[in-house]
């Protein structure tokens, strides 16, 4: 018995000695992979007007650029920003035209349901489709 508490008592100084471990990655554990279907159509590339899905943690799917679309999600989420809010209906936009391209995200990213549609209609929604590239290819490519 003395030797069991012996054990236990320099176990206890070697563990703070060692310091506090690193936190448990609880909330990747709890929400699963990102898994995100894109469906685009209009942007002025045949090769890109089709439906692609991407999936993060681990890194999959048929998506040409995943390995870059989710190092970019996964800085989004490290700045603590949605990539996937609409622009706010107070944001004031220029008329910028940025062509017909449309995109559609359906899906799930850090655990929420994801549903955005994105246009390149006037200024602000050109800015969060550029956002999101390589997610959204600029079509240009």
């Amino acid at each position: 018995m003395l030797r069991l508490a012996a054990f236990a008592v320099t176990s206890a100084f070697a563990a703070a000695a060692a310091g506090p471990l690193p936190p448990l990655p609880l909330g990747r554990l709890l929400t699963g992979p990102d898994h995100l279907t894109i469906a685009m159509a209009d942007t002025g590339n045949r090769r890109l007007d089709r439906e692609y899905l991407l999936e993060c943690d681990p890194v999959g799917g048929d998506h040409p650029w995943r390995e870059q679309a989710c190092a970019k999600l996964h800085k989004l989420a490290a700045e603590g920003r949605n990539p996937f809010a609409p622009v706010s209906k107070r944001q004031i936009c220029s008329m910028k035209y940025g062509g017909p391209a449309t995109a559609r995200i359906t899906g799930t990213w850090q655990g929420h349901k994801v549903d955005a549609t994105f246009r390149r209609t006037d200024g602000c929604e050109i800015s969060r489709w550029a956002e999101l590239e390589p997610l959204l290819p600029s079509g240009r490519s």
